[in-house]
């Protein structure tokens, strides 16, 4: 990195070992001391320079003594060759267990390619789940998770620092430890992520009178608290100390530019130097936007999001091309490191009157993830993390306006925590990384638009790309349709240069088939195993590895189209494939295997002693497991991290889920994980295991099944009987409260906030009024809804009020002129309307009271989180207002009482609200069962508001009349699986006609498995109205 001299000082070192290979003391060696320091003062121009030295050095004689004791190395020129593979290594100067060349990152000396997925906490506020979801990670091949921390969740009022109950950072750095993942930690203050406000504390943006995201004073100290926390927390927890977090991500998404923001970026990076942070600081960019590669508030690794199927759900069918430029762009900006997207679409967000997730998943379905994520492999990008893996729930007033609770995005784990068709092709993609060591180290060789040096494309509509291994020839041929978005089936061969010579391939059938909107890696010179080599393979690898001393090759390809694959075979084979549309013929040293169109289940294409050779179509591949076997060195911190504590592994076929597997000392294979039915077991593990179990249950397996095969067993798993009798209640005997109190005759607002302000530090000013400020956020009423009385004392003249209601966008509010409805607004982020007061609803000569209640929708982002929500102008037809109180969740920013479920959980409503209907329920769930719970509303447009407590904790908002949620799953740990439960619904009518939603509980699924005990934190509600 190059860094300003105003900037923060941070040593850089790039260690030299490649290209100076280690001597016995002579005259070389003070001479390449000197050329070291000179590297690493000057090393933007001393590559060259070192290299001409470096060839004269080995160019000098050498003494009699120097010979003696260099005759056990190599000779100069081969040392040479070898040592200028490893491009030198970069490091943040204050650890080397992390570092990185222009190629990956290398964790403890390792290079690793790291593919992650994005996960909140927050928006699954129980700690005990968060290992299913790390586990699910791990399951599907990802080795890094990217986790967002949100400031405003966390730190609630000034100097308040929450790391209590669902916000505590320790149990996710445990819960990813104990499942063998990496943390990517990225703790903003702002992450924007579809939150209010991004992610800034909502004090911030009342209290700070700067503009936030600079260099302000004010704004340096209303983050450095929150940030001295996460460090203090990330501190212990890096991998340099044995923990998960490789990088931490500075701010999110934004611009270099003017100079107060870059001067903040550096501040945030001295806070976080300065309190222990040792792992690279890196940055998210929106598109190409060139920021914080140099200069002021530089990162150690930039990288960019990129989402570029855009967010149009109504049309999931419609694509936009992949981007071109990717590898193009980091040559330009930033080659030296390695080329990373910390934000590639997962899914997409859905807004308010969207049509619903399930169409964000097939925006953003598994032929999207084929093409468009292989694109970024094909641009050499090595650190890829996927946004988001699993979404959540927006519950409570997490959400920005722009989005309803549910943030189930389309992941590829739903946000019931169910699997979908997405992470089968996810865990096609991430096992075949998992199992390339080759991969991690590419160059880009050229592509279809450039030329590539003897490579020969015979198919004008296809596109290929070539990287390729520089240390062991490894090609890697990643081909689409020239066009993207194409549904149109097309064929192509290649003429490609091997080991043996150029080949065109296939060489037994006339070309490979491409259909639209699909994505191959054709590979060439590929290694797997410890020994064994494949020539090229036009199917795909879904594992490669050893098992038990036997190298195991498992491809995949569509079953209605031919592949192609030729490897070298070892040991004596004991299976050969019988079917018929397999075909095996010899090929000089390579045996060549043609599988027909046909091929479906899983096929043994060759086994013996030493290798095992598998083939199957697409989705029996996505059936099979390959879980990590932890080292059994408990002193290993990283034991069970795949590369980094273990490589040893199993392939299991069958479940719905293998969450974890370890093999005991008398042979015995324990498997834990789920299942959604009865399933065929299959295992292929090493000859040591013994017998094999299930969730703790023994499970009879043997070879029979498989034609002699002493590689391969197989059992069967069994669905417990009780299953079908875990039926949800009916909900019933519904208790109602009394509507709006604040209505009534007689009710007092005396204990309320009077709204009294005449400045605000919020951006926008009110449009018309008197002068007083009744914005929401100035009084600790940001979130949820909030309720306004304005008092004035009438002559008789008053007929109606002028009221602008800002509430963000699909807000709605009403409006009452003492105990008389008058109506409500709705529509974009504000409103201007005339209320007109309903005949003789006005007191003459004595106090009246116009209240307003509205629902905030949250703070915009980026520039705007400075949101005017409130009334933005008010008043009457004639006349002044004397007095204007205000009142949201109890307690406001310092004194809210519910401590457990946070500052964002309630409104102003305190469980009386506009109509108040509460039931109970039990649930006896048996242990070792996971329920993917929801609570069902009608879909029948209505013109009301309805708000879901579960136990206390605000899980939905309904919008009857845009929709387009009306089922809200609730997670156990929420719901007391083993218990009482109590629903609450505040049902806000919009307009003077009744309306009768239905409220059901339904089970999506019932698993059986789960991922353990888990705790419930539901602690009893009090009414508000005694506080």
């Amino acid at each position: 990195m190059h860094h300003n001299a105003d900037d923060f000082a941070r040593e850089e070192h790039k260690g030299l070992e490649g290209y100076f290979p280690e001597h016995s003391s002579n005259s070389r060696t003070s001479l390449i001391t000197s050329v070291k320091m000179i590297w690493l003062q000057y090393r933007a121009w001393t590559l060259p320079v070192v290299l001409s030295l470096f060839l004269v050095l080995w160019s000098w004689p050498v003494t009699s003594s120097t010979v003696a004791d260099d005759a056990t190395l190599a000779s100069p020129s081969e040392s040479f060759v070898l040592a200028a593979a490893e491009p030198p290594r970069n490091s943040t100067g204050l650890t080397d267990a992390v570092q990185w060349d222009n190629y990956t990152l290398f964790i403890n000396d390792q290079r690793v390619f790291i593919y992650s997925g994005e996960f909140h906490t927050f928006r699954l506020p129980v700690p005990d789940l968060w290992l299913d979801i790390f586990q699910k990670m791990v399951a599907a091949g990802l080795n890094a998770a990217s986790i967002y921390i949100h400031w405003g969740l966390t730190n609630p009022a000034p100097g308040v620092i929450d790391f209590d109950d669902w916000r505590a950072l320790q149990p996710i750095f445990d819960a990813a430890k104990l499942a063998g993942i990496f943390i990517v930690l990225r703790p903003g203050p702002y992450i924007n992520a579809e939150t209010t406000a991004g992610g800034i504390a909502h004090w911030a943006t009342s209290l700070v009178a700067s503009e936030l995201r600079t260099n302000a004073t004010d704004f340096k100290e209303a983050w450095t608290p929150y940030v001295e926390g996460i460090a203090a927390a990330v501190k212990p927890n890096q991998v340099s100390s044995g923990g998960p977090i490789i990088a931490v991500q500075i701010d999110n998404e934004y611009s270099q530019t003017p100079i107060q923001r870059a001067e903040y970026f550096a501040q945030l990076e001295r806070s976080f130097l300065d309190n222990g942070v040792v792992v690279p600081l890196t940055y998210n960019d929106p598109n190409e936007g060139r920021n914080f590669i140099n200069g002021t508030g530089a990162v150690d690794i930039y990288g960019l999001d990129s989402y570029p199927q855009g967010f149009d759900c109504s049309h999931p069918r419609d694509w936009r091309p992949v981007v071109l430029n990717y590898h193009q762009y980091h040559e330009q900006v930033n080659p030296s490191q390695p080329w990373y997207i910390p934000e590639f679409q997962g899914g997409s967000f859905d807004p308010w009157g969207g049509p619903g997730y399930d169409a964000c998943e097939l925006l953003t379905g598994p032929d999207f993830q084929d093409v468009f994520y292989k694109q970024n492999w094909a641009s050499n990008a090595k650190l890829i993390s996927y946004y988001m893996l699993y979404g959540g729930t927006s519950w409570g007033g997490i959400p920005f306006p722009g989005v309803y609770t549910s943030y189930d995005y389309g992941s590829a784990i739903r946000e019931s925590r169910a699997l979908s068709p997405k992470f089968d092709e996810l865990k096609r993609q991430a096992l075949f990384i998992r199992s390339s060591p080759e991969f991690r180290k590419t160059d880009w060789i050229g592509d279809t638009s450039t030329g590539i040096p003897g490579v020969t494309l015979n198919g004008s509509a296809a596109f290929v790309t070539l990287l390729k291994n520089p240390d062991t020839g490894s090609g890697f041929f990643i081909v689409r349709q020239n066009n993207s978005t194409s549904t149109a089936l097309t064929n192509f061969s290649l003429t490609v240069p091997t080991s043996v010579g150029t080949l065109t391939i296939p060489q037994t059938f006339n070309s490979v088939a491409l259909n639209g909107r699909q994505s191959k890696v054709i590979l060439t010179d590929y290694t797997f195993g410890s020994k064994s080599h494949v020539l090229y393979s036009t199917a795909s690898v879904f594992f490669a590895g050893t098992i038990g001393g036997r190298d195991v090759l498992f491809l995949f390809g569509d079953s209605d189209q031919s592949h192609e694959f030729s490897f070298t075979p070892s040991g004596k084979p004991t299976i050969r494939p019988t079917e018929s549309n397999v075909k095996l013929s010899k090929d000089g040293s390579s045996t060549l295997v043609s599988v027909l169109p046909g091929s479906t289940g899983l096929v043994t294409v060759w086994e013996s002693d030493a290798q095992l050779v598998l083939f199957s179509d697409p989705v029996t591949a996505a059936t099979f497991w390959a879980p990590v076997i932890p080292s059994t060195d408990n002193s290993t911190p990283l034991k069970n991290f795949w590369q980094f504590g273990s490589n040893t592994t199993v392939l299991v076929g069958g479940p719905y889920l293998v969450r974890n597997a370890t093999i005991t000392r008398s042979g015995e294979l324990a498997l834990r994980g789920d299942l959604n039915d009865s399933a065929i077991l299959t295992v292929i593990a090493p000859p040591s295991v013994k017998s094999v179990s299930w969730n703790g249950v023994r499970v009879p397996t043997d070879f029979t099944g498989n034609s002699g095969s002493r590689a391969i067993r197989t059992g069967h798993l069994s669905l417990s009987s009780d299953i079908e009798s875990i039926t949800p209640p009916t909900l019933t005997d519904w208790k109602f409260a009394d509507s709006l109190p604040e209505i009534k005759p007689g009710f007092s607002d005396a204990d309320w906030i009077v709204a009294n302000h005449t400045t605000t530090n919020i951006t926008t000013k009110p449009i018309f009024g008197d002068g007083r400020i009744l914005y929401g956020c100035d009084y600790g009423f940001c979130e949820n809804i909030v309720l306004w009385r304005g008092h004035f004392n009438a002559t008789g003249s008053e007929t109606s009020a002028n009221l602008a209601i800002n509430g963000g966008s699909a807000f709605a509010a009403s409006v009452w002129i003492n105990d008389q409805f008058i109506s409500s607004t709705s529509g974009g982020s504000e409103t201007n309307a005339i209320y007109t007061f309903p005949e003789g609803s006005i007191h003459e000569g004595a106090d009246n009271v116009i209240t307003v209640i509205q629902d905030n929708m949250g703070n915009d982002e980026d520039s705007n989180e400075k949101s005017q929500r409130g009334i933005t102008g008010f008043k009457l037809n004639t006349g002044n207002f004397s007095v204007w109180s205000v009142q949201g969740k109890v307690g406001g920013y310092l004194e809210y009482p519910d401590k457990a479920r946070g500052i964002l959980n309630e409104g102003g409503l305190f469980g009386a609200g506009v109509g108040f209907f509460v039931t109970t329920f039990d649930l006896s769930i048996p242990k070792g069962k996971d329920v993917f719970a929801s609570f069902q509303f009608d879909s029948i447009n209505q013109p009301y508001r309805a708000i879901l407590f579960v136990n206390g904790w605000h899980f939905g908002k309904r919008v009857a009349n845009m929709g387009p949620q009306t089922k809200f799953p609730v997670p156990q740990g929420i719901l007391d699986y083993n218990g009482k439960n109590t629903v609450a619904i505040v049902l806000w009518a919009l307009e003077n006609t009744a309306v009768s939603p239905s409220l059901d509980l339904i089970f999506d699924n019932v698993l059986d498995g789960g991922v353990g005990s888990i705790a419930v934190n539901n602690p009893p509600w009090k009414s508000r109205l005694t506080i």
